[in-house]
């Protein structure tokens, strides 16, 4: 069989392109992207037009059903990788008490996941890579059962050999500037195991301030809602429990009555948290600074270029960098994955690397609570414990039938 040239990856849910930067800055060259959102393909055009060509059909389904290696220039079996991200929302704890959220492969949304596997079978590439939240690989309502079953069944009609290894990793290990944990799988064709990275940055992660702490934002976006100007009464690195009965602060809440995002800020000296895709008014994380973070800070918080191009409405901006793989953590993954093959990378220093300031400011004290927030004290009752809250009462009350 023919060894490629260059290490070639085809990639599936592109979205605003995080996995495929850090892909291609280990040394991938793109024979194909697939995105069906339409203002993301719009995002990918923008920024790599030439480099990472943007296959007609978008649903991943249709693509599965009528590509062949041959149109992208290949034979079966001389694809290097195949990578994907799959839509999250059918395994994601972020919206658990939608009666259409965590519903795994039950969810239509999960459908793209067998066009994925369809194009496996077609073209057999060295290497597959999924890359999606941790319930996507855990618990029970993972994909990951599926895709040991689909990969047995190309093992028996094609000889070959793939293991799905999946890992649950935080990208803040890696030196992303973001606390971000998400399961991997990889599988390869000879059923070899992946010489997995170490983490670098265990002991000293990248903090918030190293990202975007001297980014210059031209229009930075302006909180809004019932609880903005609570924001400036909580410290850095502090979400609402601050104003518990646990907390420093007043008692506007009871504890653990809201979800952790809620009012949530960063702080300088840490990583961010998690970035959400679909933030409502209130839902974190918001700059010290007491605003929501603008597009350019986003992207840096996920390790892509504040340069690189998000087409759409703020809110559509949100979405694609909220959804995308983080491009550092991409690229590490590249670099594994062409040194596990002995093939040709790009060089040791790694390119998407965020560099570390050497100073960082300290934190802004909060301020005082404003009289309108002060008329709401009160003794607010804590969360009565896992499974108990009246929402999740409801939500097991929903899907008896």
């Amino acid at each position: 069989m023919p060894v490629e040239a260059s290490p070639t990856v085809l990639s599936g849910f592109s979205g605003v392109g995080g996995l495929d930067l850090g892909l291609e800055a280990a040394g991938f060259t793109h024979v194909g992207c697939i995105e069906l959102d339409e203002t993301a393909r719009r995002s990918l055009k923008a920024n790599r037009d030439d480099q990472w060509p943007l296959l007609d059909a978008g649903d991943i389904l249709d693509v599965a059903e009528t590509l062949r290696p041959t149109d992208v220039g290949l034979r079966r079996r001389e694809l290097t990788l195949l990578a994907g991200a799959p839509p999250c929302q059918p395994f994601s704890k972020a919206a658990q008490w939608s009666r259409t959220s965590r519903i795994g492969l039950d969810d239509e949304r999960s459908d793209c996941l067998d066009g994925f596997l369809d194009l496996a079978e077609t073209f057999l590439p060295r290497v597959i890579l999924l890359e999606n939240v941790t319930g996507f690989a855990q618990g029970a309502i993972a994909a990951l059962p599926e895709i040991e079953r689909s990969l047995a069944r190309i093992n028996r009609r094609w000889g070959t050999h793939y293991r799905p290894e999946p890992r649950v990793i935080d990208a803040a290990s890696f030196g992303v500037p973001q606390r971000r944990r998400r399961a991997i799988i990889v599988a390869l064709r000879d059923g070899g195991q992946l010489a997995w990275p170490t983490a670098t940055h265990d002991e000293a992660p990248m903090r918030a301030w190293d990202a975007i702490g001297r980014l210059s934002v031209a229009n930075p976006p302006v909180a809004v809602g019932k609880w903005a100007d609570l924001l400036p009464s909580i410290p850095e690195g502090e979400n609402y429990l601050w104003h518990t009965s646990r907390g420093g602060g007043r008692p506007l809440f009871g504890y653990r009555t809201r979800y952790w995002s809620f009012l949530l800020k960063l702080a300088k000296d840490m990583p961010s948290w998690t970035l959400p895709a679909q933030p409502g008014p209130s839902t974190g994380p918001f700059h010290w600074s007491n605003r929501p973070l603008a597009v350019e800070e986003l992207l840096r918080l996920q390790s892509l270029p504040a340069e690189w191009v998000v087409e759409g409405s703020y809110r559509d901006q949100v979405r694609q960098v909220g959804n995308a793989t983080p491009a550092l953590l991409a690229e590490v993954l590249g670099r594994a994955i062409l040194s596990t093959l002995r093939l040709p990378g790009s060089s040791d220093d790694l390119k998407l690397a965020i560099p570390r300031l050497t100073r960082v400011p300290k934190s802004t004290p909060p301020e005082k609570v404003s009289a309108a927030y002060r008329l709401l004290e009160g003794e607010y009752p804590d969360h009565p414990g896992a499974g108990l809250g009246p929402k999740a009462r409801l939500r097991k009350g929903a899907f008896k039938s």
